[in-house]
């Protein structure tokens, strides 16, 4: 409490420094340092507000002698007074100094002072001349009900100019100037979380004008953007394209926070995480509209592949870089496969061919055909990271990413291998493509040695289901998960659990000890935590393909609920 206090006070002798230079706002220069700094101010304001509460009056002026002054300066600027919350907050100091119980005539000229000051807030947008008054009077309106009027006809005629002026395009007789149009984006900072100017708001960010260079400040982005994201702001999809479009950073903003709110959610609940980003107000790269736009697909796309860079590969960021591509695959759809771009031009590292490949929805295929598809992209994966020639499509890690994004044609190569176990020879596609998806970063002869640690592993699980009584001890051994000290890579351990889990899932041996072998298996946290990401994964991705298995579905959900209990 004591350092927070010091850190008031030290803030406290800034402010009363800005404030005396921000007297007088006549100045661009002192108007940009305003906007600037407004923000900080709000947060000082609400910080001083928590201490003055605590307080008497007293106490207040003991503490601080010179607030009279501060609070006083503050409600003479205007700019600080439309800003958002800052006005709201400035009241509340205010109430903080009044003596509901004045003891002595310094108390009550304090109260009185006080209330001064607060009549003047209230008032704060209000003209006091009196033509003006007379002027109102003579036309029947009382105050009240003219300076609402006078605003909004006042915010209205701007936007019509600034329309008229997008419409008349090359006439520049008739177009407003750049320098106004900047002037007017400046004026709108501190005003962008006000009901009445989101009209004005939403013009300037549609309004194109001819000039080279961007018209509008870059403070007034970051405002508008910062009251988006807050949901201090409405705006349509058109609008927020726009600033998107406009000010790349505003973009980068709105993912970033994106990515916060999945880090801090639940983890390991992919239902919760799609619902989160289709139902927020962060949804709106997810819209067709902007999904679907090139320069904002890009531009997410690569912050995607930063985040599972620096997560190594979070399921989390996964789950929202595969809600982004669904939503972009159904905007393609709409545009009834005419689209205005390219593949290229969304997947610029990626063969066209097999983007076309990816993109098949698996639940448009019927199930005993996923072989073919799962073939293809196999040795599609194969032809371009192993051989030399095709280094210039940016190595294992591009095609890594680009079958990340449409999730799930690993875990149906691993569900059609273990669905056909015991039955015939594993398919070396689908054993290339589980060793690929599992590691890209391993060289051939590392993946082959993973192909056969799997391949290993199937033979064994088959051989069980043969067994009358395999015990749960059995089916650990056949994975390979015995115990400590396992001299295979981290990323093959975590394979060869999968497909085990998978066994358990779908042969009906392995259901009826599958609570025995997780026990046992789930020796760590960490594979605690990889279980119920899998059991997760495997029932979101069920619900998706609408594939029909009632009992693996009731067992999944069994395990899931029983050990999301447990942690």
């Amino acid at each position: 409490m004591a350092q927070d206090s010091i850190g008031l006070s030290s803030d406290y002798q800034f402010w009363m420094q800005k404030l005396s230079v921000w007297k007088q706002a006549s100045t661009l220069e002192t108007q940009q340092d305003i906007c600037l700094y407004l923000p900080q101010f709000q947060e000082f304001l609400r910080q001083m507000y928590e201490a003055l509460k605590e307080m008497d009056s007293n106490t207040v002026i003991e503490r601080f002698p010179t607030i009279g002054q501060l609070l006083a300066k503050t409600c003479r600027n205007p700019f600080v007074l439309a800003y958002d919350e800052s006005q709201k907050i400035l009241i509340w100091c205010l109430c903080c100094l009044i003596n509901k119980d004045p003891q002595n005539s310094g108390e009550s000229q304090l109260n009185s002072w006080t209330r001064g000051l607060l009549s003047r807030i209230l008032a704060a947008f209000r003209s006091d001349i009196k033509e003006v008054d007379l002027f109102t009077q003579g036309l029947g309106y009382a105050p009240a009900d003219y300076y609402p009027g006078l605003l909004k006809n006042m915010v209205l005629s701007l936007v019509s100019e600034l329309r008229e002026n997008h419409l008349n395009g090359f006439n520049t007789q008739s177009r407003m100037a750049p320098e106004r149009v900047r002037s007017l984006s400046r004026v709108c900072v501190p005003l962008v979380t006000l009901p009445d100017f989101e009209p004005l708001v939403e013009a300037l960010l549609t309004y194109h004008g001819q000039e080279p260079q961007e018209m509008l400040w870059p403070e007034f982005f970051d405002a508008v953007n910062e009251a988006f994201l807050l949901r201090k702001i409405c705006l349509p999809v058109s609008a927020v394209l726009c600033l998107w479009l406009r000010h790349l950073p505003s973009l980068e903003k709105a993912v970033l926070h994106l990515f916060e709110k999945l880090v801090s959610s639940e983890r390991n609940c992919l239902r919760r995480i799609e619902c989160f980003m289709k139902d927020s107000l962060l949804s709106f790269p997810l819209q067709p509209e902007a999904a679907c736009h090139p320069a904002i697909f890009r531009v997410v796309d690569e912050m995607f592949r930063y985040a599972l860079l620096e997560t190594e590969g979070a399921p989390e960021v996964l789950a929202a870089m595969q809600v982004f591509t669904r939503c972009f695959v159904e905007a393609l759809e709409k545009e009834n496969q005419q689209p205005k771009f390219a593949l290229k031009t969304y997947f610029p590292y990626a063969s066209p061919s097999l983007v076309m490949v990816l993109l098949q929805r698996p639940k448009d295929i019927p199930q005993g055909l996923w072989h073919r598809p799962l073939k293809r992209i196999s040795e599609m994966l194969k032809e371009i990271v192993e051989d030399e020639t095709q280094g210039s499509s940016g190595g294992p890690f591009e095609s890594w990413f680009l079958l990340a994004h449409f999730g799930g044609w690993a875990d149906i190569a691993a569900e059609q291998l273990l669905t056909s176990v015991g039955d015939a020879e594993p398919p070396e596609a689908l054993l290339w493509l589980l060793a690929f998806s599992s590691s890209p970063g391993d060289g051939p002869q590392q993946r082959a040695q993973t192909m056969v640690e799997v391949k290993a592993v199937l033979s064994h699980l088959g051989r069980l289901l043969g067994s009358p009584t395999p015990s749960a001890r059995d089916l650990l051994a056949a994975a390979g998960e015995s115990g400590e000290g396992d001299p295979r890579p981290p990323a093959c351990q975590q394979l060869t659990r999968r497909l085990l889990l998978n066994f358990l899932l779908w042969a009906p041996g392995g259901r009826a000890m599958a609570r025995d072998v997780i026990t046992l298996m789930a020796r760590t946290d960490e594979i605690m935590h990889e279980i119920v990401g899998f059991l997760d994964q495997t029932l979101y991705r069920w619900d998706h393909l609408g594939v029909d298995a009632p009992g693996s579905r009731k067992l999944a959900r069994e395990l899931l609920a029983e050990l999301r209990g447990q942690a």
